[in-house]
């Protein structure tokens, strides 16, 4: 009896056991199933599939007539399987030559069994790809060596035209993510949307033959188109660069606008970088080299500031035409002296004290005009508040709050000292001076695109304010035409076109004193005088030459600038003055360099063309002793080879956009020979379209096509 109640205990403590033991399971189970099913399932789904992401098409960046500035071409990522690489540092020694890594950090990275993919190195362009495809192929010891190599497909940022527009257009990280600029800006409608691919593995990682894929097709980013154009840009480009090396200047900065809509035409400063190849090793210098100072950096604009004076007098009635004023050298306001640039001007009008540059009679007019009156016009000229433009990093100027602005400020302010303005801000009050007197918002993009070509969002221009009548406005255009053909702009006239403006020399600050031996020299012009599409300005910080007005180092670039952009503009030579122009001689300049050429043709009252090949002139046309009319032009040739005269120089055609066939039959027809590479569409060559070169040349063009290749 008592060994069958010790049999029953026991089937019923292994009754309970077992009834405890499917409850613990049943509440893993569903334990498993309701609380960690989902985590479970895509833990599961890492393990037997590998998932990649498919880098959506950053949308392009183009100028206003659809030229590409900046476009994302296909790269690639090489990645590597730890678990399938036999030799982790023979793996990494074998791609070292060709992807230039560290062979130690990618062979420890390779250490690591326990992941399913490390990445070598990304951004590897397709040309590199195909050449460790072959380096693969070589033999068999080669296949073991990168067996568990892979490549999968990525993108990256290509500025086809180098350090043109660099600062304005920005730049992008590995990720393609815009770091500054327009590609920073615009990051939300340039980036697009990022797609993905999902395969079927085995425990190796290793792809299933009849395994199921998943893609997610990504989305391309949309297009950004520029007011700005790139010829334009490539003319203010040159004359930049030939403006920083001729005076030896520590920046210079060049803004061309439409002075009717507020759009930003050109926009060049010097020194700059190749966002193609940034120095990301010098954090400090890319740093200073990415910043658009012409929207960020303040200064004081000296003369330049003049035109806005002048205007505020004449509107507000505080002066007359026909005014005089005396000029003895200074002028005495509450006890502090100001002085002027010239020891005496004498008496003078109105006209004449503009065309003079005459410090005390703008101080005059300041005080006449009081402090809340012209205010009242700065502020309209919209002067101490950003304008709005669509970049990044813009100041809002310095203007001293006018609660605490003395009659010594309110003077100094009256020839442009004690105000500190932004490039920018100077041309579009200068643009409102003279375009009949509407401060228009400036603005750098005319439209967006979606992926289909569609415009999805134009930019119409905005009138800000209005600070003179119309009337005033055409008075000013009048006196500042003067200014350039009789004053202090004369390095500006150029024959045949009506062109106003006005120079400007300020002063520098360094560690808040002012700097004696430098200065900011400046231009700020438009044409057509009477009926004015065009303003530039041009500012040369910091010129160590011996000379150092904005007269010398600034008004003959942006004459350079005007009389090539100009008739690109379908703007034809239509002053009176010019159409009998008298005739001159022209002067020998071969064995020059070219800006003592230049300079000399311009003092014969000639300009002049460039092959754009050299540096030195070593023939011209016509020869020295020709007679020309003043205003015609003079070719310089620079090729340093055998003698080739003009009959026997060919223009390189233009053929970026087209394809191999067209641009091999464009090219040949000039008796010209192509060197080609990649394929595709033409996206740059070498030489540049429209400068001269000898039958024979070669011409470099390289080739893409943005859709599929890099």
């Amino acid at each position: 009896m008592r060994a069958e109640i010790r049999i029953r205990k026991r089937l019923m403590l292994l009754l309970s056991v077992l009834t405890l033991l499917f409850i613990l399971i049943g509440v893993r189970i569903g334990g498993l199933t309701l609380l960690e099913g989902e985590a479970l399932t895509a833990r599961g789904v890492r393990q037997w599939t590998r998932e990649g992401v498919v880098a959506a098409q950053r949308g392009s960046i183009q100028d206003t007539n659809g030229e590409i500035l900046a476009l994302s071409a296909t790269a690639y990522i090489v990645t590597a399987n730890p678990q399938q690489v036999e030799d982790a540092r023979a793996f990494a020694e074998a791609l070292r030559p060709i992807l230039d890594i560290d062979a130690d950090t990618v062979a420890e990275k390779l250490q690591n069994k326990k992941v399913a993919s490390v990445i070598v190195k990304r951004q590897v362009p397709r040309e590199t790809v195909d050449e460790i495809r072959a380096l693969r192929q070589e033999s068999e010891e080669m296949q073991s060596v990168l067996r568990g190599i892979s490549f999968e497909e990525d993108t990256r940022r290509w500025y086809p035209k180098g350090t043109f527009l660099s600062q304005v257009l920005g730049l992008t990280n590995v990720d393609s993510q815009g770091q500054s600029g327009l590609e920073g800006w615009y990051e939300s409608l340039l980036r697009g949307q990022p797609g993905s691919l999902r395969t079927e593995v085995d425990l190796k990682a290793r792809l299933l033959p009849d395994g199921k894929t998943a893609y997610v097709a990504p989305m391309e980013g949309n297009t950004i188109r520029l007011t700005v154009d790139a010829t334009l840009q490539g003319i203010a480009e040159k004359a930049m660069r030939e403006c920083i090396a001729v005076n030896n200047a520590l920046s210079v900065q060049c803004i061309i606008t439409d002075v009717n809509t507020g759009a930003i035409l050109a926009m060049v400063m010097k020194p700059d970088y190749d966002p193609n190849d940034p120095p990301r090793d010098d954090v400090d210098a890319l740093t200073a080299l990415m910043r658009i100072t012409a929207v960020s950096d303040v200064y004081e604009p000296g003369s330049t500031f003049k035109m806005l004076t002048c205007a505020a007098a004449l509107d507000s009635g505080a002066a007359q035409l026909t005014d005089g004023f005396h000029c003895s050298g200074s002028i005495t306001v509450d006890g502090d002296r100001i002085r002027c640039w010239k020891s005496s001007h004498g008496s003078q009008t109105l006209p004449e004290a503009l065309a003079n540059s005459c410090n005390p009679a703008f101080v005059t007019l300041a005080l006449r005009m009081g402090t809340e009156t012209y205010y009242q016009y700065l502020r309209a000229f919209g002067l101490g508040v950003k304008t709005g433009v669509d970049l990044p990093g813009e100041s809002a100027g310095i203007l001293i709050n006018s609660r605490y602005v003395k009659n010594v400020d309110l003077a100094r302010i009256g020839f442009g000292q004690s105000v500190a303005v932004t490039p920018l801000q100077l041309i579009c009050a200068a643009g409102a001076v003279v375009n009949g007197g509407r401060l228009m918002k400036p603005y750098i993009v005319k439209e967006v695109l979606d992926a289909s070509g569609t415009v999805i969002d134009r930019t119409s221009p905005t009138v800000v304010a209005a600070p003179i009548r119309e009337e005033t406005s055409a008075t000013m255009r009048q006196l500042l035409e003067n200014v350039v053909e009789n004053g202090g702009g004369k390095n500006a006239y150029i024959p045949g076109y009506r062109i106003g403006g006005k120079t400007g020399t300020a002063q520098v600050y360094k560690d808040g004193r002012v700097v004696s031996d430098v200065h900011i020299g400046s231009f700020l012009g438009f044409a057509p005088a009477d009926n004015p599409q065009i303003a530039v300005l041009v500012t040369v910080n910091e010129a160590h030459v011996s000379v150092d007005y904005g007269s010398t180092t600034a008004a003959p670039f942006a004459r350079q600038i005007l009389e090539e952009a100009l008739p690109y503009l379908g703007v034809r030579k239509n002053d009176p003055k010019a159409t009998e122009a008298p005739q001159t001689t022209v002067p020998d300049v071969t064995g020059m360099g070219l800006y003592e050429a230049r300079k000399a043709l311009n003092e014969a009252g000639l300009s002049s063309d460039t092959d754009g090949i050299g540096d030195t002139v070593t023939a011209q046309t016509p020869a020295a002793g020709a007679k020309l009319r003043r205003g015609d032009r003079v070719m310089l040739y620079t090729y340093e080879g055998e003698p080739i005269t003009a009959a026997e120089l060919v223009t390189v055609p233009d053929v970026k956009g087209m394809s191999v066939v067209e641009a091999g039959r464009q090219l040949r027809a000039r008796g010209l020979e192509m060197v080609l590479n990649g394929s595709g569409l033409a996206v740059r060559q070498s030489p540049a379209a429209g400068t001269f070169a000898a039958p024979g040349s070669t011409v470099t063009v390289t080739f893409e096509n943005p859709a599929n290749g890099g």
